[in-house]
């Protein structure tokens, strides 16, 4: 799973015109899916991201989190993260999971990510989507996923 966060003043997801998420100060979280992931990794990933100290705090150092601020998250689904550009010019995604799967696991991320706190929203899973977006500073991350046995924190 790879997971891009953005820090944003603000952003949102239109499908046709019509704005299907939206949020104000927080994390634009970019969910790819790969064969080969489950949901302990999706979980282990939401944690993360919930609680990446990438806000200012009083002196403004990046020491407070997502939950310490009292942001929002709008997470969307990004298939082409899982693509693999070593060769040729043209992206393969063979590593990216199958829809069923990956529709299922970016839910889990999502439900868990607002399970801690942050008010979550979505895109919509296989649309075609504009995404709009302040960034904030900008800072823009790719989150490591856990070794097998190590901890998120």
């Amino acid at each position: 799973m790879k997971v891009l966060v953005q820090r944003v003043s603000r952003a949102a997801v239109r499908v046709d015109g019509a704005v299907v998420g939206e949020i104000g100060r927080g994390l634009l979280v970019f969910v790819g899916v790969e064969r080969g992931d489950d949901g302990d990794l999706a979980d282990a990933l939401a944690d993360k991201t919930a609680h990446l100290r990438i806000f200012g705090d009083d002196e403004g150092r990046m020491n407070r989190s997502l939950v310490d601020v009292g942001g929002e998250a709008l997470v969307v689904s990004q298939f082409t993260l899982a693509a693999d550009t070593r060769r040729g010019r043209r992206p393969s995604f063979v590593a990216a999971a199958d829809p069923e799967i990956a529709d299922a696991l970016y839910l889990r991320f999502a439900a868990r990510l607002e399970s801690l706190g942050p008010r979550v929203e979505t895109g919509r899973f296989r649309a075609m989507m504009e995404v709009e977006l302040v960034n904030d500073g900008p800072v823009t991350l790719m989150l490591d996923p856990p070794r097998r046995g190590e901890a998120t924190t």
